[in-house]
């Protein structure tokens, strides 16, 4: 079955993914025999030391034997649905985005230009910037400053905040002051969390008083939401580099140092899938596994490949995928080519609209 492209934009709409596998096409062109591992753009490299591959094996830094528990001992776990299709609208820049808004109506580019404040406490963000660094139960228990100094082009629970836009977004990324308080404030908040912002670069390592905040960050799980809009307002505002950095680092302490235990679930969840370049992305989940542990447990990486026509392994939500129908596998036979790229039904569905078409489009040429 064959497509003419000016047909497909006219005729297809965006169909929302209805699986975790829909939304994750993080593997999707990949497989780990065709990728060595090296280091990308964000300096994130995939091999490990002889400690690192001890680590991998089960084995403890101290030498000492370890218990291994068998996998009957740990509760089933699957991957949620909800936040696979949150990030994957996210990553796709929301396919049923609505109309800009005018341009006298930048609510967040003439806050950070300190001509407004925000609402409902009438605080400006030049005042959060000078007098709130080191205030730590003042950025703990405030829950309306975070919507304005990460904006995001959908709703967050302060009502009062604006959603972005994408003019606005446009307007934003070539206003210098506005980065610049904007950079100020990931740094204020990196603080809050323990972190030093090292460079332009977006380089992060941990800030002397590390273990105070660590501490602190693993039990106040609510700052895990924070993070992901902090994250995802990153990509929206010109900053998509700086992701790997901070997401690296919370793998790192997470399931490495075991510093943020609590946390490993919403950086393998969430944080990952805010980054938009899958072959990054992959290479993020390539270290997590080497150091996540019940290792069977693993839940984010790829299916592994069919052999023979044979059966399907288990997918990202745990689940193990029937072997395809004679009927199946023709129709999945059945693509399109675009560009030089091999489309598949399944990308024109998920593709439907151009900005999802585009998407799926790039993340099958990685």
């Amino acid at each position: 079955m064959f497509f003419k492209m000016g047909n497909l934009l006219g005729s297809w709409r965006f169909k929302e993914p209805s699986t975790v596998e829909e939304c994750d096409s993080t593997w999707g062109s990949d497989s780990e025999s065709e990728e060595p591992a090296t280091e990308d753009d964000s300096g994130i490299s995939d091999s490990s030391g002889p400690a690192e591959s001890d680590r991998a094996a089960g084995i403890p830094e101290d030498g000492s034997p370890q218990l291994t528990e068998s996998p009957k001992s740990f509760p089933k776990m699957k991957r949620s649905f909800y936040a696979a299709r949150d990030l994957y609208k996210y990553r796709h820049s929301y396919p049923n985005y609505r109309k800009s808004r005018q341009p006298n109506e930048y609510r967040n580019l003439r806050f950070y230009l300190n001509k407004i404040p925000l609402v409902p406490d009438g605080i400006y963000v030049e005042e959060i910037l000078t007098k709130w660094r080191g205030d730590y139960d003042k950025l703990e228990h405030n829950h309306t400053y975070i919507q304005w100094l990460f904006p995001l082009r959908e709703q967050g629970l302060n009502f009062y905040a604006h959603e972005l836009t994408q003019d606005e977004i446009k307007e934003f990324q070539s206003t210098r002051e506005a980065k610049r308080r904007f950079l100020a404030a990931y740094s204020l908040m990196l603080d809050f969390y323990g972190i030093k912002l090292l460079d332009k670069s977006g380089n992060v390592t941990r800030a002397p008083n590390w273990q105070e905040r660590f501490q602190h960050l693993n039990e106040s799980q609510h700052n895990y939401l924070r993070i992901t809009r902090i994250l995802k307002s990153l990509g929206e505002l010109g900053y998509e580099a700086f992701k790997a950095q901070l997401v690296h680092l919370f793998l790192e302490e997470s399931l490495r140092h075991n510093t943020l235990p609590n946390m490993q679930h919403s950086a393998l969840e969430y944080y990952v899938y805010t980054i938009r370049l899958p072959a990054t992305r992959r290479r993020l989940l390539r270290y997590a596994r080497q150091h996540y542990r019940p290792a069977h447990a693993f839940l984010w990486g790829p299916q592994p490949k069919k052999r023979g026509g044979g059966g399907g392994g288990a997918g990202s939500s745990g689940i193990q995928a029937p072997a395809p129908t004679p009927e199946q596998q023709r129709r999945g036979e059945e693509s399109t080519g675009i560009g030089g790229i091999v489309v598949s039904c399944t990308d024109l569905a998920r593709g439907s609209s151009l900005a999802g078409l585009e998407g799926a489009l790039e993340e099958r040429a990685q």
